[in-house]
């Protein structure tokens, strides 16, 4: 049976997070449905990461078997079809060998936050970033995030509820940067690993949200981080803002080719 990965993009907004779930609407329920109008065989799809509710994606990756072949171009057309009005996109698809597992292929994980700081109500973004009212100290935060760089056990930072069958991570890079907006500012923060435990980035961030609000102090991050003590993490940031940015693979599926009749440089 021929293997097809998809990258896909959705809004968080109205969806019970990736994962299928009995009687809640799913990202990964909707895409199925959508696939088993076109192949009834299918059983289900494997995704890069399970994304909680509300959580958005730029880049998810998914993949699964088909009964017959397809073009790539014909069935990312047929999936957007049947995906509507769905805020679910089927931005690339392509064969891929039998080998490739979307979820244990990946070798790193990008995600973004967005917190956006302003007095007056978000609108248009509204879902999509993190309101505060007050401003952050950019700088207390670089020097509070140093302490999350590495190999470490973040039983701090991850949900009670976890699946993982250990708290040790590897943290490659977080990066923090403030935008002037017309009406307040942006921080954003964006997190690149290997894997990430449930809840741990938005962890990550409300205590980082408290130590940029003079509330906690960056030595406390280490503090915290060391006593692997989940009651000493900060407030779990709400899911509004964060957005699974990219998923990487040894050989990279949805690589560009000049076949493809859209690329500028061919």
């Amino acid at each position: 049976m021929p293997r097809y990965a998809f990258k896909i993009e959705y809004d968080g907004k109205g969806f019970s997070g990736w994962q299928r779930q009995k009687s809640l609407k799913t990202v990964q329920g909707e895409i199925e449905a959508s696939l088993r109008k076109l192949d009834p065989s299918i059983s289900s799809i494997f995704g890069a990461g399970r994304t909680d509710a509300g959580v958005h994606a730029v880049a998810q990756v998914a993949h699964c078997d088909l009964a017959e072949n397809w073009d790539n171009f014909k069935l990312k057309e047929a999936l957007n079809f049947h995906l509507k009005p769905n805020k679910i996109s089927i931005l690339d698809v392509r064969m891929v060998s039998e080998k490739f597992h979307a979820r244990f292929s990946a070798i790193k994980r990008k995600y973004l936050f967005r917190l956006i700081s302003r007095r007056s109500p978000l609108t248009i973004e509204s879902g999509l970033a993190w309101h505060i009212k007050y401003e952050l100290n950019l700088s207390l935060m670089l020097q509070a995030k140093k302490y999350l760089i590495g190999k470490h056990d973040f039983t701090t930072f991850r949900s009670t509820s976890c699946q993982s069958k250990s708290p040790v991570k590897t943290i490659d890079s977080i990066e923090i940067k403030k935008i002037l907006l017309t009406y307040g500012n942006e921080y954003q923060f964006e997190f690149s690993a290997p894997s990430f435990l449930h809840n741990q980035v938005r962890s990550f961030v409300g205590t980082l949200e408290k130590v940029g609000s003079g509330i906690l102090d960056p030595s406390y991050v280490k503090h915290a981080l060391l006593s692997k003590d989940r009651s000493l993490c900060g407030p779990v940031s709400p899911p509004d803002g964060l957005y699974l940015m990219d998923v990487a693979y040894p050989e990279n599926p949805f690589e560009r080719r000049c076949e493809d009749g859209d690329v500028p440089s061919c």
